[in-house]
């Protein structure tokens, strides 16, 4: 067979990259609100830490159950999915141009645009192929996921009712350039973040169709996909997404603060990031360090790991399975 033709293969991978990233999104919502909530809390997100800390006023969340019934009984069951409008709108291109811009480099890099012949390719060309897909994807869908961070954290009263007012607002008070607040981080972030991700999935595939033919070794596979079963791809996918957030969650701390500077929740939610309260991201991180602790930039770390546990093996496997029938569709 020929090589596939470019554009019906940037179709199915912006697709699939869509479609998946659409799925992860909506059914990770609530851990991403409560995440959000712990990241933007200038106060302890333990009740052992508020007590150590002396603290006269109580951090409004200090769980995950906790934070799971004030939301539910302030906010309803749709608090749990806050700025999902944006998350979608954001994650959808996000995913598309990302799995879209990673296959056209990896097609560079292997001399093929066939998927099966990529899994050939070195674990470091992965990597930097994931890194700079994230980059990528970053620039193109960053307003929107600025917009479902402050929709996400304003709880209740609202401050904008709606994602339109959030963005006239922001615009009105910071300029275009309040739409992309929190942007060095985010893409110092997303280096590590998208590279570890696709470079730990490819391995961790690798490592299950090594095991598969070893467990299988009278049975020939008739396709380096066909190895792998839903379920395989599933757990893939976790452990790429669980190991990348544990490396690069505390950029992502740095990355919510900025985006929600200035932001007037009110007064239950405890202290307000200031406008321009962080000069740059490494003074962010020194103030956090030196306000919060450790601690500070690892907040919403266990909501963060266990959604983007899921959130990752989703991903991939909606990739996967989108993809493969896609492909089958416009053959």
């Amino acid at each position: 067979m020929g090589e596939p033709n470019n554009v019906k293969r940037a179709i199915v991978d912006a697709s699939a990259g869509a479609i998946s990233g659409g799925i992860s999104r909506t059914v990770t919502s609530p851990l991403d609100v409560i995440k959000i909530r712990f990241q933007v809390q200038l106060e302890p997100t333990s009740s052992r830490a508020s007590l150590r800390k002396q603290l006269y006023v109580p951090s409004k969340y200090t769980g995950i159950v906790q934070a799971s019934k004030d939301i539910f009984r302030e906010e309803g069951i749709k608090g749990f999915w806050r700025g999902n409008v944006p998350a979608l709108l954001m994650v959808m291109p996000y995913t598309a141009i990302q799995f879209t811009v990673l296959h056209k480099l990896k097609t560079f890099a292997s001399g093929s645009s066939k998927t099966e012949n990529h899994i050939h390719l070195s674990p470091y060309l992965s990597y930097v192929s994931g890194a700079l897909a994230g980059c990528a994807a970053t620039v193109g869908s960053y307003p929107f996921d600025l917009l479902r961070t402050i929709l996400a954290s304003q709880g209740e009263p609202k401050v904008y009712p709606n994602m339109r007012s959030a963005f006239l607002d922001i615009v009105r008070t910071r300029g275009l350039q309040g739409l992309y607040a929190g942007l060095s981080p985010t893409l110092v972030e997303i280096i590590p973040y998208a590279g570890l991700q696709f470079g730990t999935y490819d391995t961790f595939k690798r490592w299950t169709m090594a095991w598969n033919r070893y467990r299988y070794s009278n049975t020939s596979l008739s396709s380096i996909e066909d190895g792998l079963s839903s379920f395989q791809l599933f757990i893939c996918g976790l452990a790429a997404g669980t190991c990348a957030k544990l490396v690069c969650h505390p950029l992502d701390v740095v990355k919510k603060r900025f985006q929600i500077e200035g932001l007037q929740r009110h007064p239950r939610y405890g202290a307000r990031v200031e406008h321009r309260a962080y000069r740059n991201m490494l003074d962010a991180m020194q103030r956090i360090l030196l306000l919060e602790g450790w601690a500070g930039l690892y907040k919403g770390i266990v909501p963060s790991t266990i959604k983007a546990a899921p959130a990752g093996a989703v991903t991939f496997v909606a990739y996967e399975l989108t993809s493969d029938w896609l492909e089958s569709i416009l053959a």
